[in-house]
């Protein structure tokens, strides 16, 4: 009896954190299978209303920006988070010169990914030529991964930078902690 109760509580542990990670395996094995079976590219899917989103092909990323988010005011950022990634208050927006700052959840349980809509899971992912596409105010801006960096929560000096246009995507590194953030460096395209 206690080795049958004892095997069914192992089973049961086992189905439950099979369950918790199933999401972001089937993230993980989708992006796999693009990378094998590459489709063409991916458009915006936004209606005008909103008229400011961020597509990643690689990763089938088609989101919706919340501009003008405060990065340091936990509730509002939060709020913004379950409704599409965001764009940091006072960081430039596409029609101007400067750093235009965005910044997702990555997380790695199932719970997590409900509860902060985990956009930038796979965002390391990314590799150095790599497209990124801004719709912004009935235009498409097109950026080109420059670098990747992996920097201290602290390191706050580039994001509100003037002196270069380019785009910065943030999110929390490794995936489900707070321990580092992950910069993804994209320069405008001028082809």
């Amino acid at each position: 009896m206690k080795l049958r109760l004892g095997l069914i509580m192992v089973v049961s542990s086992l189905l439950y954190l099979f369950s918790l990670f199933l999401p972001l395996i089937k993230v993980e094995i989708s992006y796999q299978t693009r990378r094998q079976f590459p489709v063409s590219t991916i458009t915006n899917t936004e209606p005008l209303s909103r008229n400011f989103g961020l597509i990643i092909p690689k990763l089938d990323i088609n989101a919706r920006v919340i501009k003008n988010v405060d990065p340091s005011d936990p509730q509002k950022y939060q709020s913004a988070l379950s409704q599409g990634v965001a764009h940091a208050l006072g960081s430039s927006l596409p029609t101007e010169k400067g750093n235009i700052f965005i910044f997702a959840h990555s997380s790695v349980s199932f719970m997590d990914a409900l509860k902060y809509n985990s956009i930038f899971y796979l965002l390391p992912k990314l590799e150095i030529g790599d497209d990124i596409l801004l719709h912004y105010q009935d235009k498409q801006y097109r950026f080109v991964v420059a670098e990747k960096q992996v920097v201290s929560p602290e390191r706050l000096d580039f994001i509100y930078s003037k002196e270069i246009n380019q785009l910065l995507l943030m999110t929390c590194y490794p995936p489900g902690t707070n321990l580092k953030r992950f910069i993804v460096v994209a320069r405008p395209d001028l082809q």
